[in-house]
């Protein structure tokens, strides 16, 4: 279960099992509404949704509301984030211990988690802005071990699901501009140029992640910029857009304003060794 402060929570069901073959499956289904479903069978998950041709992609975690992170690998948030024991809980009836999580730089959102004392399970994610404020929280409500995959997985038929998508393998011209400043732990993982949906117009785009959140930075030139400079939260994300020199910035992501100030004011030429 998912809920955002102000917003209707929504429910899901998680599902994972490994079968007799050594086959890892997991489902993640929207209870709520028409309906979203992703079955991943091993390294390939396949998305069904409402209006939308059923596709596949290559993918070894299904992306849904706990990171994926958190669950196969944490200590890979180490870097950018501190684990702070607090003490015993209980959650959904389960004994659990929780933990902070805290950004080590203080640019990031902080995290509350109570995971299961019997098998380290995440049982409870609260987010919590920069006063302590309740953004996000995500909350088991039903929680079962079976010593056998549920009997949904027998019926799925791996040869009638769509065959994974294929990539575009081409090369997007490099950039001519950097980031200066990267929270502590943030690194960029992917580059491209597009063109974007509602204004057609073609921008630069980098996206950075530490493995709990994603960054997307976006640049023009500026004389191609629609509108001024524009701050705003949008649920949890921030939506900032800068315009300085020649160039319009703009950067959207679950970090603070300042944050994303900071990354928008630090751009800079390509420095080329």
């Amino acid at each position: 279960m998912q809920s955002v402060a102000g917003k209707e929570t929504v429910p899901f069901l998680w599902r994972h099992g490994i079968l007799d073959d050594g086959t890892e499956v997991e489902q993640l289904s929207l209870q709520n509404g028409p309906g979203r479903e992703l079955i991943r069978i091993n390294n390939v998950v396949s998305v069904f949704e409402p209006d939308v041709q059923p596709y596949s992609l290559h993918s070894n975690h299904i992306n849904g509301p706990i990171p994926s992170a958190l669950v196969y690998h944490p200590e890979q948030l180490l870097k950018a984030y501190e684990f702070v024991p607090v003490g015993r809980a209980r959650v959904a009836g389960r004994p659990a211990q929780q933990i902070r999580i805290v950004s080590r730089d203080n640019t990031r959102f902080s995290y509350q988690l109570w995971l299961d004392e019997e098998t380290g399970m995440l049982l409870k994610l609260n987010m919590l802005d920069l006063q302590g404020a309740l953004l996000e929280q995500i909350q088991v409500t039903a929680y079962t071990i079976n010593p056998e995959p549920s009997e949904y997985f027998s019926r799925i038929n791996p040869g009638s699901l769509p065959k994974p998508m294929a990539m575009g393998g081409q090369q997007t011209r490099e950039h001519n501009w950097d980031i200066g400043f990267l929270p502590l732990g943030m690194r960029e993982i992917k580059q491209d140029t597009r063109r974007l949906a509602l204004t057609g117009q073609v921008v630069e785009y980098k996206l950075l992640t530490d493995g709990l959140v994603d960054v997307s930075v976006y640049v023009q030139p500026a004389e191609d910029a629609i509108g001024g400079d524009i701050a705003l939260r949008n649920e949890l994300s921030t939506f900032l857009t800068l315009t300085d020199g020649k160039a319009q910035v703009t950067v959207v992501g679950e970090i603070p304003l300042q944050t994303a100030k900071a990354i928008a004011t630090s751009l800079g030429p390509k420095v080329v060794d």
